[in-house]
């Protein structure tokens, strides 16, 4: 028998495991604490037994902020090659998690190809896959076929599932009899709603959830506990059909902390800035501190095209006030299936709020990358900022294109020998500034 079953038992067992040794090394955070926040449920390590060539990342608290892409086919975007030039892509720019939510055709090779080949986290949500799986209509499936699928996702080895558990019959008639604009936003949360008004029955993910515990606890898969009420516009923002289910989910955290499963919280959706810090203070309250995954939020509804700044305004002040997981957005968002140039902008977007963020919270050696590129741009060294940047082929591509008609090793094309910093170096050396 195994010492421990999850991380979280290993942790409450004072026990180092292999990936809470990586997590500290890669975290600058010593083991001990990062044992304890673990057993607390305050940070997470999403390790499933069968993901062999998984480099652990750890999310949560005095950790850095992560950031998940989401991809995956759909019926009018069915090219799995191209599914992995944006997982190949994602992992380049230093995502952290891929996030499968594929939802056509045969999808258990990709997942089993993710698992097998993918250093970095995999996460899923079972309820789209439980209709393609069985080739069934939605009103057609049993409790037990979507429990299934959750163990079908576990068995593959995928590192978190979401799980739309805090939705249930009381949320059906806050919906029906309320005054939301935009009702139900979540593609798993509607699904949810849609199969308990037609069969009657109880969520089954709420229904059946010491079950689908056991299951996690077995292959040490993290719960990411969806919010399928999730506000999807300004005008929904932290009211009672979203504050109602974070309730639910912070009820159900506990249970599976007595399980000894792994739990993260997942989080609005639109709300307009001066509600983020509210919205992450009370999911901390609530959930006693387990780690926040947060869509965005996006901070404005008017911005198709762009909603990848959209989002990294609102991740960049969910994640200085205790989120410590960002979705990206990306700008093809309320539009379309994101491409791989679209999926390159959201992953960077995000990385910038959630480094913009940890420094802000002084996690330790955040800002040491800042630094240096401060020192490489005093000194005009191109090749050093290009090694600092979080995008190097893209600075260097920008550059490269828009050289400087002389000197081009000492300036840029914007202020040529006009440079501040040029100008500055040479004064403070002595030397005649040339400026004509």
């Amino acid at each position: 028998m195994a010492e421990y079953t999850t991380q979280m038992d290993a942790a409450r067992k004072g026990i180092k495991t292999e990936q809470l040794r990586r997590v500290a090394e890669k975290e600058h955070i010593d083991e001990d604490r990062l044992m304890d926040l673990v057993a607390k449920g305050q940070a997470v390590i999403p390790a499933n037994k069968a993901h062999k060539c998984l480099d652990p990342d750890g999310i949560g608290q005095a950790l850095t902020t992560k950031i998940n892409v989401n991809l995956g086919i759909s019926r009018d975007c069915k090219n799995y090659d191209v599914e992995m030039e944006k997982v190949n892509e994602a992992i380049r720019l230093g995502g952290n998690a891929i996030m499968d939510l594929s939802s056509h055709g045969n999808t258990q090779p990709f997942r089993q190809k993710l698992t097998s080949e993918c250093p970095v986290m995999i996460g899923t949500v079972p309820v789209y896959d439980a209709v393609i799986h069985y080739q069934r209509d939605l009103n057609t499936l049993t409790a037990e076929d979507f429990i299934d699928v959750v163990r079908l996702h576990a068995e593959d080895g995928v590192d978190f599932v979401t799980l739309h558990c805090g939705i249930n019959k009381k949320t059906l008639e806050q919906i029906k009899n309320g005054k939301r604009k935009m009702n139900i936003v979540s593609r798993g949360g509607s699904l949810i709603y849609a199969w308990m008004s037609m069969t009657g029955e109880e969520n089954p993910f709420y229904s059946h959830f010491d079950e689908i515990c056991d299951i996690c606890a077995e292959h040490d898969v993290t719960i990411s506990l969806g919010d399928a009420c999730r506000p999807g516009c300004l005008a929904d923002a932290t009211d009672i059909s979203q504050v109602d289910e974070l309730i639910r989910l912070g009820e159900l955290t506990q249970r599976a902390w007595e399980k000894n499963v792994q739990v993260m919280i997942e989080g609005p959706g639109h709300v307009p800035m001066d509600q983020i810090a509210a919205n992450m203070k009370i999911e901390q309250t609530i959930c006693k501190g387990a780690p926040f995954y947060v869509l965005g939020p996006l901070v404005t509804d008017i911005a198709p095209g762009y909603d990848h700044i959209t989002a990294a305004i609102g991740g960049a002040i969910a994640a200085m006030n205790g989120a410590s997981f960002l979705c990206y957005v990306t700008p093809a968002e309320h539009l379309a299936l994101p491409n791989v140039d679209d999926v390159r902008e959201g992953i960077i977007a995000s990385r910038i709020a959630a480094h913009a963020a940890d420094i802000a919270k002084h996690l330790p050696h955040a800002r040491d990358i800042d630094d240096r590129m401060a020192d490489a741009r005093r000194k005009l060294d191109w090749d050093a900022q290009f090694e600092c940047a979080m995008d190097p082929k893209t600075a260097k591509e920008i550059r490269d294109s828009r050289l400087p008609e002389d000197d081009h090793s000492d300036t840029c094309s914007m202020c040529g020998k006009f440079c501040a910093v040029r100008s500055m170096n040479k004064a403070l050396a002595g030397e005649t500034i040339d400026i004509l």
